[in-house]
């Protein structure tokens, strides 16, 4: 019998924080706990322990394991969860039911649709389990879930906070690589705090002398420890797989595990090593009946292979005609110890055994293809792959349908192959492996090609042109690409492939600001008669375009189709449609509009765990907050979504920009330029105008309010270059003021008008509302530049009406400022000292910050070039209270001389009487 450590060494730390959160839970306050680790780090000892307290601690306890092939059954892992009598034969089924009749009522709407209620309902059963009670739900090897299992973990995870149920599951940290569905999975729940994770080391060397010890009944040698130590690594399975030979003294030792599991199997009796053998290629948890239907063996002997297999601490009951191997590691030595011929063997026997017992396709598949039968795997992978598909559990699917790939006979007709590649491309878009859905999608469009299936080729071309866009095609490629696939279709009755294709150009041109085209596009997309989701779809994109644009019945046309996306259950449409109106608004200053649409949208995203869209609204809700004065507020939902948002470079660049923002204003400006250009590589990586012009106008204000102004001059001209292939608008606006103020701090009017009027062409082009005060606002400061004080206070009280009545903070109490200096040049002090008063309290109220002081404007302060030397003299003169007679003959010059000077330096000050000028001069120095 192969010995095994009767108690559990160097954990105690980890026990007493089980210990604590078994009590909580029994008070009613739900918890989860990860134990993760390497490979036969004690994960399961661990955890068995833990459900030894909870047992005695009267808790009901539940035990669900992954496995490899849960991987590819969508909710696999939870199959049977509300009755474990049930639970064998529903882990036969084929696929996963309709978990409540409430799923089966509400089938129709979109699969994201359909996805959410069966996460729900899965969700519901995890809930359920402490209906009378506290219950630990023990979830082992996680790594191993499927995403909807994942998904409904989730939650439950956000649900339990009042229920008396602590979920523990565990998993291999070494099994989570990049893409692996728990890794971001494990990330999200722990950034959110809706669970802990407790990490399990190598045990240090005088551990694994007492663990040797406990093993062997005695104190070990010195000697015999260093070597265990040594050889195990600190690693508990490895522990108790090499004491054994290290107590006998081997001559020649294992040198790895794998090693040591053979060498033990050797001392099995034929029987039970066949029966091993037979098991290993099942995976890590064996049906019996599947087992004894591989075997020609009666059933007496299989159950004596059993009883020495289990006393060997090889396997152990698993649940109900169920064994598990000890470990994965065993299980994996035992496989990789077959011949080859001998394995191919088994997994052939484990197949057809499997397809007479009626198990699901993935296994059958998976069992055939490592048999070496590609052309019995390739039918059971298909069926796997298209019943995941309608499961909308993409990246099982998408797995299923690569070893349907790999598998497919030679003689398969290529339209099926074709149909295949299709089906891959579109299950690799939804789970963004876009390097694969455009080399699946490019291979299948080719195939209809050769076919002559032109239609199905331009079919493929809206899912094409996106997973290219991400890969950074950008708008030539893909439109040339978009085209051709219209060109495909010529004058045939294809409706909603027209329009899905007319609706991606739209939405490309949009997406690069192109809106005359894009909103050329959608009209041509509406004209053509689809389905209702394509109609959707087509009406919130060309919305989108049509406001940008300046027209104003794009937000009619996106709130309707809002509408009927929600009267027809569309799920994801209806969240795309929040995200569209909201973000449109946030950029084009309807504020007040778009806190209302994307807080609704992010609550309704939230709710149907549309995570992405409630990430990219939860930062442009920090956009709005930070806009209208809000910085408290904006700095949470941008932190926020930053933290909830890692994935998707649209919210992080939304995210950065809002912090950026409030750094400059809080007057942190070495945060804001690191936050800044790291949001600025990010819009230059992504190659969107709407991503990478908000960085280059916030270096802009950072260097303005770093008395850097020519620096702050070229980041505007950049800003100008990235608007003017479009005619943009919308990104531009800010940039107008900005501009402008950064022109005259260096001294160039000239430069400053220039930049002035080629600005307010394209706003003027466009006439959107939101984006005319800054034109109102960049006037009156070249008029207050000009000493045309009159004309600056008109201009500069239009434009803070203006700011004001669209609640843009940020100008706003910029425009109070310029209004205050104007009052004092004017000789207005109460007026002056009332617009400071109301720029300081909108600051204070903005979240107890204080604004960057703005830079000066050097053709006020100094006005060299608004008078000529001898203006100055005179206007110098007359403040004195001279008459004209009087500065004539201090200046040797006539009285008709001396009126003709005033007369030139009334209107160059905007001023109407002496009095005036000699204000001016008192103001100026």
């Amino acid at each position: 019998m192969q010995p095994l450590c009767p108690v559990l060494i160097g954990r105690d730390d980890l026990l007493a924080l089980a210990d604590r959160r078994l009590g909580e839970v029994r008070a009613g306050a739900g918890h989860v706990l990860f134990l993760a680790g390497e490979a036969g780090i004690g994960k399961t000892r661990l955890l068995e322990a833990i459900l030894a307290r909870a047992t005695a601690a009267g808790f009901a306890v539940r035990t669900i394991h992954a496995y490899p092939g849960d991987a590819e059954v969508a909710g696999g892992m939870l199959a049977g969860l509300d009755d474990p009598a049930e639970a064998e034969a529903e882990a036969k089924a084929e696929a996963v039911a309709e978990p409540t009749a409430e799923a089966a009522a509400e089938a129709d709407g979109d699969p994201h649709r359909r996805r959410r209620l069966r996460t729900a309902a899965l969700a519901g059963r995890i809930a359920a389990c402490a209906a009378d009670g506290p219950v630990l739900l023990a979830l082992e090897d996680l790594h191993w879930a499927d995403e909807l299992t994942l998904d409904a973990l989730e939650r439950a995870a956000r649900d339990i906070a009042t229920t008396p149920l602590l979920i523990v599951g565990t998993y291999r940290t070494d099994e989570l690589y990049p893409r692996a569905p728990t890794r971001a999975w494990r990330a999200r729940l722990l950034n959110r705090r809706l669970a802990e994770e407790a990490r399990l080391g190598r045990l240090p060397r005088s551990e694994t002398a007492e663990m040797a010890a406990r093993i062997a009944g005695a104190a070990v040698p010195e000697a015999v420890a260093a070597t265990l130590y040594e050889r195990s690594d600190g690693v508990p399975l490895h522990i108790e797989e090499f004491t054994g030979p290290c107590l006998r003294g081997d001559a020649s030792l294992p040198d790895t595990l794998a090693d040591a599991v053979l060498a033990r199997a050797a001392t099995l009796s034929p029987g039970a090593r066949a029966l091993a053998d037979a098991a290993s290629v099942i995976g890590r948890s064996f049906d019996l009946d599947l087992l004894h239907a591989m075997t020609s063996d009666a059933e007496g002997a299989v159950d004596a292979a059993l009883r020495e297999l289990e006393e060997c601490a090889f396997v152990q009951p698993g649940g109900p005609l169920r064994y598990d191997f000890r470990h994965w590691l065993i299980r994996e030595a035992l496989h990789a110890g077959l011949s080859p011929l001998r394995r191919r063997d088994l997994h052939t026997r484990a197949a057809r055994a499997a397809h007479r017992a009626g198990l699901r396709d993935a296994f059958i598949s998976d069992q055939f293809e490592r048999a070496g039968r590609p052309g019995e795997a390739y039918p059971h992978a298909l069926t796997a792959a298209r019943e995941a598909a309608r499961l909308s559990a993409h990246r099982e699917a998408a797995e299923l349908y690569r070893r349907a790939r790999r598998t497919t006979p030679a003689c398969t007709p290529d339209a099926q192959r074709a149909a295949v590649l299709a089906e891959l491309g579109g299950e690799l878009v939804a789970v963004d492996d876009n390097e694969g859905a455009a080399e699946a999608l490019t291979a299948a469009y080719e195939l209809f090609r050769t076919l002559g299936a032109d239609v199905d080729a331009a079919a493929l071309v809206p899912d094409l042109a996106e997973a290219r866009h991400r890969l950074g095609a950008g708008i030539d490629e893909r439109d040339e690409l978009l085209r051709e696939a219209l060109t495909l279709l010529g004058d045939t009755n294809t409706g909603a492939t027209r329009a899905r294709i007319l609706a991606a150009l739209s939405a490309a041109y949009m997406l690069d600001r192109c809106l005359d085209d894009s909103i050329e596009f959608g009209r041509r997309a509406q004209a053509v008669e689809a389905d209702g989701e394509t109609r959707i779809n087509v009406d919130a994109t060309l919305g989108a375009a049509l406001v940008f644009g300046g027209m104003a019945e794009g937000w009619a046309l996106m709130a309707t189709a809002v509408e009927h996306a929600t009267g027809a259950r569309l799920e994801a449409e209806v969240s795309r449609g929040h995200r569209m109106i909201g973000c449109c608004a946030s950029a084009l200053v309807e504020y007040d509009r778009g806190l209302r649409v994307l807080r609704e949208g992010y609550a309704f995203a939230e709710r149907i765990e549309r995570f992405n869209d409630r990430n990219y609204m939860a930062a442009h809700v920090g956009h709005v907050l930070w806009a209208t004065g809000d910085w408290t507020g904006a700095r949470r939902w941008a932190e926020q979504a930053l933290a909830d948002g890692r994935g998707d470079l649209g919210t992080r660049a939304t995210a950065l920009h809002v912090l950026g923002y409030l750094a400059i204003g809080t007057g942190d400006l070495d945060t804001a330029a690191r936050i800044l250009h790291e949001a600025r590589i990010l819009g230059e990586d992504i190659g969107e105008l709407q991503r990478l012009s908000p960085a280059v106008w916030g270096l802009a204000e950072l260097a303005l309010h770093s008395g850097r102004p020519a620096e702050a001059t070229a980041w505007c001209e950049r800003g100008w270059e990235l608007s003017e292939p479009s005619w943009d608008a919308a990104y531009l606006f800010p940039f107008v003021v900005t501009g402008v103020r950064a022109h005259l701090a260096t001294g160039d009017t000239a430069a400053a008008r220039t930049f002035l009027v080629k600005c307010e062409e394209r706003l003027r082009y466009r006439m959107i509302p939101g984006t005319l005060p800054a034109l109102d606002h960049a006037r009156g400061l070249l008029d207050l530049a000009a000493g045309q004080t009159g004309r600056a206070r008109a201009a500069l009280a239009a434009a803070s009406t203006g700011w004001d009545e669209r609640h843009r903070f940020w100008e706003g109490v910029a425009a109070l400022r310029d209004r205050a200096r104007t009052a004092h040049r004017s000789r207005r002090p109460a007026e002056a000292a009332t617009l400071t008063a109301e720029a300081d309290r909108r600051t204070q109220a903005a979240g107890a910050f204080a604004t960057a002081p703005l830079p000066p404007l050097s053709t006020v302060d100094s006005a060299p070039e608004l008078l000529t030397a001898r203006e100055a003299e005179v206007a110098r003169h007359v403040a004195t209270g001279a008459t004209n007679r009087q500065i004539g003959a201090a200046l040797f010059i006539s009285p008709r001389t001396v009126a003709t000077h005033i007369e030139h330096i009334l209107p160059k000050l905007g001023a109407s009487r002496r009095a005036e000028i000699a204000a001016w001069v008192s103001s100026s120095g």
